[in-house]
């Protein structure tokens, strides 16, 4: 027993001299060391929902201008008097100017959506300001003014990316809570029923004017949600009818153990009937 002991103390003397003890051990005055922060995101950059005071949504489509099929869903947002925002790919914008203007021209809300379509949050810094320098300037081109939102492919950027490009730029990043998924052309049906199932108050909604099966879908998609009483309008629109969140309700305090007793009868609600006990048998 005594060596045993001795043992014990021995290897407890001989414990700080390994280096790969704990943390808790490490700090000074054996105080367990706290991890670093996670870099904060500023709010107010990032939007994929808006809470608003009322029935309003915003439609937006991504990677146009389309020379074939843009102007077909033009004349249709201009039948319902709707605004949108288009999201556009650099290149295209700089091929069919003349569709990026009338898009302004008709008061739709013009955004950058990079120059080729990469997944910027694989890229260097450079690399982003490019895509992004490029399209906005194809952008203030064809329509006089440079935009003030963004959309990053496959909706894919960092923390810190929002907030450089945020600072650099003075864009909003735009991203979504409706996804129909209308890429993968599942037909203008299940496009429709996706947008229109999924849609909610405040709602930006993704879609592309560079699918047929999009652009037929969409004379439903605008009617149905025209029946159920939603407006339409730009995502700028949007972001400035932002209203603050309701406060979540605090819970209920815990009743304390001495208010409890286990004699106490359980209370039946007003208007029901006690059951009566189960028999033994």
């Amino acid at each position: 027993m005594f060596i045993r002991r001795s043992l014990v103390l021995l290897i407890y003397a001989l414990l700080p001299l390994f280096p790969g003890r704990r943390a808790a051990d490490a700090a000074p005055g054996g105080k367990k060391e706290k991890p670093l922060p996670a870099e904060p995101v500023e709010s107010g950059i990032t939007f994929d929902w808006i809470h608003v005071d009322g029935p309003y949504i915003a439609m937006t489509f991504d990677d146009g201008p389309s020379a074939k099929l843009t102007p077909k869903l033009l004349d249709l947002l201009a039948q319902h008097h709707i605004k949108a925002t288009f999201f556009l790919i650099g290149q295209n914008a700089a091929e069919n100017a003349e569709l990026a203007a009338r898009e302004a021209r008709e008061g739709h809300e013009v955004a950058n959506h990079s120059w080729s379509h990469p997944n910027l949050a694989k890229m260097s810094d450079e690399g982003v300001r490019a895509q992004l320098r490029k399209t906005d300037d194809a952008i203030k081109s064809a329509i006089g003014k440079s935009p003030t939102l963004m959309r990053p492919p496959y909706g894919s950027i960092s923390p810190r990316q929002k907030k450089w490009i945020n600072q650099e730029f003075g864009y909003k990043v735009v991203l979504w809570d409706v996804d129909p998924l209308d890429w993968r052309r599942p037909g203008p049906s299940a496009v429709c029923n996706r947008i229109v199932k999924n849609t909610r108050a405040g709602s930006i909604i993704l879609a592309h004017d560079i699918h047929p099966g999009t652009i037929e879908a969409m004379p439903c998609v605008l009617k149905e949600l025209e029946d159920k009483g939603f407006k339409f309008v730009t995502v700028s629109e949007l972001i400035a009818m932002q209203t603050p969140l309701p406060p979540k309700p605090s819970p209920a305090p815990k009743s304390s153990p001495s208010a409890k007793s286990s004699a106490a009868p359980r209370s039946t609600p007003a208007g029901s009937t006690a059951p009566s006990p189960t028999p033994q048998t």
